[in-house]
């Protein structure tokens, strides 16, 4: 009997090329989405799944995830900022959404026996452990924002466009004509459209307070803000301060409503501690080389690594900029590349 496949669907390039593939391959495909907000955005998202469903020809199921997303995305991404952190809400969507509500709905209500997902990266078993390895397009391998699956998930998940470029998949949409061909990228934030930002979506929800600039070095205090919440940890422009040469964002104090700045060379840091990392499957080494990022859009780079518990102290070998509290830390076999945990700064 065919295995049947619930497909994420989005309406997207990726979930929908992901659905052709597997149906082109005979698997017994489904495809499944998850409201998360009750805006017009998100039922054109169900709305737009559902004409790829159509148009691929295999049954589609939607369901209301909204009170859920609330609590564990859109929560955690508004607190994360109130307690002056840099959050990740794709990491949070990833495991309490995708691998969350949503394997849960496939898995236990249309009795799915695998999901599968736009997402760039490849799973393969080795001696009975099932390991993420990057994609083949390493511009948009995602294993970053996957650290939270555990190894149930990971034998019951598939990436079917791990071993395509991005223009391949392009080219494939065009080539079957399917409805999300045009369609743009998706946002880094789901649930702020624009011409709404990050910042403006703040400033609706957070009260201004008056707060004050202060030169990291000196002490002094150079200016005042409306709130803490209106910066991260390494911005330069937007601040609005006159300096000699470019100021950035060093450090917030939430409780103070304090934002401190200095000069680039502040930002390097050589260290960090995680605690309660997530292992992608079981670690027994205690020290080690390994290859770390703190945030997607970074090269990785050489660490050293020293376990104690359920804690982690990394040490570069240089000095890494920008370390924020609240980021995603993820950890990657130097040898291979294949992810080994993470957790957050």
């Amino acid at each position: 009997m065919n295995k049947t496949v619930a497909v994420a669907l989005s309406g997207g390039l990726d979930s929908s090329v992901t659905a052709l593939l597997l149906k082109n391959k005979g698997y017994n495909v489904i495809g499944v989405s998850a409201k998360t907000i009750n805006t017009p955005e998100a039922e054109n998202v169900i709305k737009n799944a559902r004409t790829v469903a159509d148009k691929l020809e295999i049954p589609f199921y939607a369901f209301d995830a909204v009170k859920i997303f609330k609590e564990k995305v859109i929560n955690y991404f508004e607190a994360s900022y109130k307690n002056g952190e840099t959050p990740n809400p794709c990491i949070m969507c990833n495991k309490f959404m995708k691998w969350g509500a949503l394997f849960d709905y496939a898995t236990n209500t249309l009795g799915a026996d695998i999901l599968a997902t736009g997402h760039y990266a490849n799973i393969k078993e080795v001696n009975g452990i099932y390991k993420l390895y990057p994609a083949s397009d390493e511009h948009k391998d995602q294993l970053y924002f996957l650290f939270a699956l555990n190894q149930e998930q990971l034998s019951r998940t598939i990436f079917p466009l791990s071993s395509f470029k991005k223009d391949e998949v392009k080219k494939m949409a065009e080539e079957f004509n399917l409805p999300s061909k045009s369609a743009k990228e998706s946002q880094d934030v789901c649930f702020i459209k624009a011409p709404m930002t990050t910042k403006k979506y703040l400033n609706n929800i957070f009260e201004p307070r008056r707060g004050d600039f202060i030169e990291k070095r000196s002490c002094k205090k150079l200016g005042e803000h409306n709130g803490f919440w209106q910066f991260t940890i390494g911005q330069r422009k937007g601040i609005g301060l006159a300096a000699p040469e470019a100021l950035y964002v060093i450090d917030i104090d939430a409780n103070k409503n304090i934002v401190y700045v200095g000069y680039k060379d502040e930002l390097y840091a050589e260290d960090l501690n995680l605690q309660n990392i997530n292992w992608s499957y079981p670690n027994e080494n205690k020290e080690f080389e390994a290859l770390v990022k703190i945030r997607y859009n970074m090269k990785s780079v050489p660490a050293y690594i020293s376990i104690t518990g359920k804690n982690c102290y990394i040490k570069f070998t240089s000095p890494v900029s920008a370390i924020s509290k609240g980021q995603a830390c993820v950890l990657y076999d130097i040898e291979d590349g294949h992810l080994l945990g993470g957790g957050f700064i």
